[in-house]
């Protein structure tokens, strides 16, 4: 077949679209639609074999499985940033997997629409999704071996709009495929988008959705990361390099490449005078000023928060719960795509007033200890706050910062714990109260001893257990007042042998104790002691369910998710259980009190009903404070982030006081006791209960020391 002769056929039915009124006008969908259909099977056949002989038969059957095509395309609510509150509503962060902000096209510099329709379909206004000329010219270039685009701005828009719906990299790579069936569906989306939006929607649609790179989606933050203006401020040379990078923002980036960015903005600036919207002299203006490149830093991350490590326990705990889905697919998809606000239980008044005290005590830049904190509303679980000393950074040669949670548990970003010490021995008294013992229970409690006999779940024997007093404690015959008041080790050890040891650590874990690791808690003879390795978070929710008289409330950081596009609210709520005997609570509350009247707590009071109790772990490896009032629960833990067993609180300098060991009391509990009090400051002050009468009387004193006060139990 000659040269002449090819496409004869082809190119008759083309021209009865163009030169007829299929394609005019606004109206005709049906006719349009026809007619858009004999086009598309026309340009099957072109594409697919660019002779005549069989073109008549391929267009008929390509145009019939055109229109067959799916043309619903969804356009949904564009993916933006997730804005996080405090309690009062006050926003405290932005998080963004894709850093967007959407605008009006009437907020869009109208150099920017200008300049993408002169680099990428200056016929943009004239056609109706489908431009003829573009696309036989890639046609016709691609039966020759070369695979062209020729895609208008609806096209473009489309494959935009799939990507951004992709559920799957398979859905991202289907969407971006360069074959003739992706091309024909996506021409049949394009056609169906031109018929349910305006122009000047579609514009605004694309601008608002295309990637610019740098993390930058959308035109008002690619404005921003660019040139540190606003959308509507760019000038005609900012909006050529931006309208220049659509194609290729890897490629034609100006951070990472800018001479190449330099030639494409030049290129779209010669476009511009093209189509008219330029002088030549403007343009070459433009072209001497150069790129003029004043970056904004990328934000869109927990990072650029003000209370960043609290941030990112928001956000993983929405990527573990259902609020935002039934599986984790769903929740990722959610939060990538993002447009809603979350609601949190921050409070800025606990959060600021501990960060204050931590801060002031344990300073984070010249030291590798490190002081953290959790707040726990008792009867809700609301995490009031999360503070710690060290700064978010992900450095770890930078003494002072760190990307980990200091407080809460290694699954929601934190570490794998620290041993808790005698916060431990709250558990024990609650087991024994529980078990109907009496404040008047009463042990001879020497400096060191030797307990033996106690048996562990499985119903194993314990080996012997020499266990000593701290310096902190007073050897003598104890009973539970004086002992909780003292932190008498001795006496704790057999309270929990007479308990039991299973039983003792059951209760631990109907408080809501469990391992920071997400290990089993560990049954051994010294746990009353507190060797397991927790999180202050979990220290104080479980402090929390004694102060709301034995119910355990779950934590969570998140009061309410709202969708910024459609209003609709969705509220969590914790899961509460009453775990422990109401009674056994009260009577836990009325012991803890007692550690502030010439206890090792003395001094340490708010100035209202409250509950504490040190803790410091065997060799100072770390050292605690955990209290409440009957509406907020609290506990601090100090240590070294090198390890505190290699790195113990021994003679050492920490914000400029020297300890020679750092006890529960002289560093964690002044921290807990400033930051309560401005923690609480706002609160009404409430009283515990009265304590429970079957204890017996809550000022007992203990036994009369006796000469064989250091017999074995």
């Amino acid at each position: 077949m000659s040269e002449s002769n090819r496409g004869g056929p082809f190119r008759e039915g083309i021209r009865e679209v163009l030169e007829g009124d299929l394609l005019r006008g606004r109206g005709g969908t049906l006719l349009r639609l026809s007619g858009l259909g004999v086009v598309a099977g026309l340009l099957s056949a072109a594409l697919v074999m660019p002779w005549a002989g069989s073109a008549g038969l391929i267009a008929r059957d390509a145009a019939a499985g055109f229109m067959a095509l799916p043309s619903d395309l969804e356009v949904p609510h564009l993916s933006s940033r997730v804005l996080l509150t405090t309690d009062d509503g006050q926003p405290f962060a932005e998080v963004a997997e894709r850093e967007r902000e959407v605008v009006g096209l009437d907020e869009i510099s109208p150099w920017v629409t200008e300049a993408l329709m002169a680099i990428e379909d200056d016929r943009f206004y004239e056609h109706s999704g489908l431009d003829l000329r573009g696309l036989f010219r890639a046609a016709t270039r691609t039966a020759q071996g070369d695979m062209q685009g020729g895609s208008t701005i609806t096209q473009q828009y489309v494959k935009n709009l799939l990507i951004e719906t992709a559920e799957t990299e398979e859905e991202v790579e289907d969407a971006s495929a360069r074959t003739l069936n992706r091309k024909l569906t996506e021409l049949r989306y394009a056609i169906d988008i031109e018929d349910r939006l305006t122009k000047d929607e579609i514009l605004e649609g694309y601008l608002n959705l295309s990637y610019f790179g740098a993390g930058a989606h959308g035109i008002e933050v690619a404005a921003q990361r660019y040139f540190s203006v606003s959308a509507a401020d760019l000038d005609a040379g900012q909006a050529a390099l931006l309208a220049g990078l659509v194609r290729g923002p890897s490629f034609y980036d100006p951070l990472s490449n800018p001479e190449d960015a330099l030639e494409r903005r030049n290129l779209v600036l010669d476009r511009m005078v093209a189509t008219e919207v330029l002088s030549a002299e403007e343009a070459a203006e433009y072209k001497e000023e150069g790129l003029g490149i004043e970056p904004t830093p990328r934000g869109g991350s927990c990072s650029e928060s003000d209370y960043p490590f609290f941030c990112d326990y928001v956000m993983r705990w929405l990527r573990s719960s259902d609020v935002l889905g039934e599986t984790v697919e769903e929740r990722e998809q959610r939060i990538v795509q993002g447009g809603f606000t979350v609601r949190t239980t921050l409070d800025a008044d606990a959060q600021d007033a501990a960060q204050e005290a931590i801060d002031k005590r344990v300073p984070h830049e010249d030291s590798t200890k490190f002081a953290a904190q959790a707040f726990v509303e008792p009867g809700s679980g609301r995490v009031r706050g999360l503070a710690q000393n060290m700064r978010y950074g992900f450095d770890d040669e930078q003494i002072g910062t760190t990307s980990i949670n200091l407080a809460v548990d290694q699954a929601d970003g934190g570490s794998s714990g620290y041993q808790a010490g005698s916060t431990f021995k709250t558990y024990t008294l609650a087991a024994a109260l529980e078990k109907g013992l009496g404040y008047g229970t009463s042990f001879s409690s020497p400096k060191s001893m030797s307990v033996s006999g106690m048996a562990n779940c499985d119903g194993g024997t314990m080996a012997s257990w020499n266990v000593r007093n701290a310096g902190e404690s007073d050897e003598g015959s104890h009973n539970m007042i004086s002992a909780t008041k003292g932190s008498v080790n001795t006496y704790f050890a057999q309270l929990q042998k007479r308990v039991g040891l299973c039983d003792t650590s059951k209760m631990a874990e109907k408080a809501g104790v469990h391992r920071a690791d997400g290990g089993d808690l560990g049954v051994w003879s010294s746990f009353t002691l507190g060797d397991q390795e927790v999180s202050p978070l979990t220290v104080a929710a479980s402090y929390a369910t004694f102060a709301a008289r034995g119910e355990y409330c779950e934590p969570r950081p998140v009061r309410t998710v709202t969708d910024d596009g459609t209003g609709e609210e969705v509220k969590t709520t914790s899961e509460c259980e009453q775990t422990v005997a109401r009674e056994a609570a009260d009577g836990v509350n009325h012991l803890l009190q007692q550690t502030f009247d010439g206890g090792t707590a003395n001094g340490l009071d708010l100035g209202r009903p409250a509950a504490g109790k040190t803790g410091t772990t065997d060799g100072a490896a770390y050292a605690w404070f955990a209290g409440y009032t009957p509406n907020l629960a609290s506990a601090v833990v100090v240590g070294d982030v090198r390890g505190g067993e290699q790195y113990p609180l021994q003679g050492v300098t920490i914000g400029g006081r020297h300890y020679g060991i750092v006890y529960g009391g002289t560093l964690p509990g002044p921290i807990w006791q400033e930051s309560m009090r401005g923690a609480t400051a706002n609160l009404p002050s409430e009283g515990f209960a009265g304590s429970p009468g079957a204890f017996g009387n809550p000022d007992a004193e203990p036994p009369k020391k006796k000469e064989e006060d250091d017999s074995d139990a």
